[in-house]
């Protein structure tokens, strides 16, 4: 039988496909290893493929389409509704298959190298500004334990931390040594004698 749509359920080692042609009957439900699955697609005559879209699903769209295939991607909460029975990922596939020969169904556009090249810059980004603010607030917090007020904002920390950087540095090293001794030694700082 011809093969004209399939449900991949996309993984980190262990993919799940489900095969069907074009009258509905299942042609194949199969597992495959990561390593198998292109050779897997380039057995294929060229079809509809469906994937939820996921954290690897664009790389293997892009994959898949330079065979030749016709691949969507949905966004999960669209196939859920089409899951029959129980959680497998034989279940899932069968449900993106299913889910991906709806006519009203909305697809996820597949990004390009470039586009998520420019996503991941984005994401890491965002995640440093957190972070530095993060930092920035509890130094403040723990600054106002010792009766240091600084306004709020990352200028105001970085204002306040010029003219006391020797003294943070000082103050840096002593409290290396204190940890230092403790992780490496697991006993409690003992100041130098001289």
């Amino acid at each position: 039988m011809q093969v004209t749509t399939v449900g991949l359920d996309l993984a980190k080692n262990l993919f799940q496909v489900h095969g069907i042609s074009e009258n509905g009957d299942v042609v194949f439900n199969q597992a495959l290893r990561r390593a198998q699955l292109i050779a897997f697609f380039e057995k294929l005559p060229p079809c509809l493929v469906g994937m939820e879209a996921c954290g690897s699903s664009h790389h293997w769209a892009r994959q898949l389409s330079k065979l030749g295939h016709d691949v969507r991607l949905i966004p999960a909460m669209y196939v859920k509704p089409y899951v029959k029975w129980g959680k497998s990922d034989a279940v899932d596939a069968a449900a993106i298959c299913e889910a991906v020969t709806r006519p009203t169904m909305r697809f996820v556009a597949i990004k390009s190298e470039e586009q998520q090249g420019v996503l991941f810059l984005h994401r890491a980004r965002d995640l440093i500004v957190r972070q530095r603010t993060q930092l920035s607030n509890m130094l403040r917090g723990l600054l106002s334990e010792f009766g240091i007020v600084i306004a709020q904002g990352v200028g105001s920390a970085i204002k306040f931390a010029k003219p006391v950087r020797l003294a943070t540095v000082a103050m840096a090293n002593k409290t290396a040594r204190i940890i230092w001794a403790v992780l490496t030694k697991n006993e409690y700082y003992r100041p130098r004698t001289a």
